[in-house]
């Protein structure tokens, strides 16, 4: 995958933009969800760059922290019964706009994350005509 690709992406369960347009993480819109760590419920936000790790939020998370993440429109449950490949974690899934889905592990600290094509010819002639050179 190309460098400094941005990621568009949207809710699994009611399809809506995840994006936020207002708050930006490296220079991109970042990744907006509703989460829940430690006990406490908040907001976070997800650098939208793929292969970055960096995430703003509004309570702590405590490193090893399963995180819990929902939509901010519908409030459905984004975390899936699918276990991390690196550890005990839960994996979140998004829809990627252009197709596809981005799949992260919900545990604070775990850099597992890869990119699922389901319509691979589609799909990369959307990727090519918005990321190629």
């Amino acid at each position: 995958m190309p460098k400094n690709v941005s990621l568009n992406v949207k809710c699994t369960k009611c399809n809506h933009s995840l994006m936020d347009y207002n708050k930006e993480l490296n220079g991109k819109p970042s990744i907006f969800v509703n989460v829940k760590c430690g006990g406490k419920t908040g907001k976070l936000w997800l650098c939208s760059t793929y292969g970055c790790y960096d995430k703003d939020s509004d309570i702590p998370l405590v490193q090893g922290c399963d995180t819990e993440m929902y939509c901010p429109h519908c409030h459905e449950l984004l975390n899936t019964n699918v276990d991390c490949k690196e550890c005990d974690g839960k994996v979140i899934k998004f829809n990627i706009e252009i197709g596809g889905v981005v799949s992260i592990c919900s545990k604070v600290g775990c850099e597992s994350h890869y990119v699922m094509i389901e319509n691979l010819e589609d799909t990369l002639r959307k990727f090519h005509a918005t990321y190629g050179e």
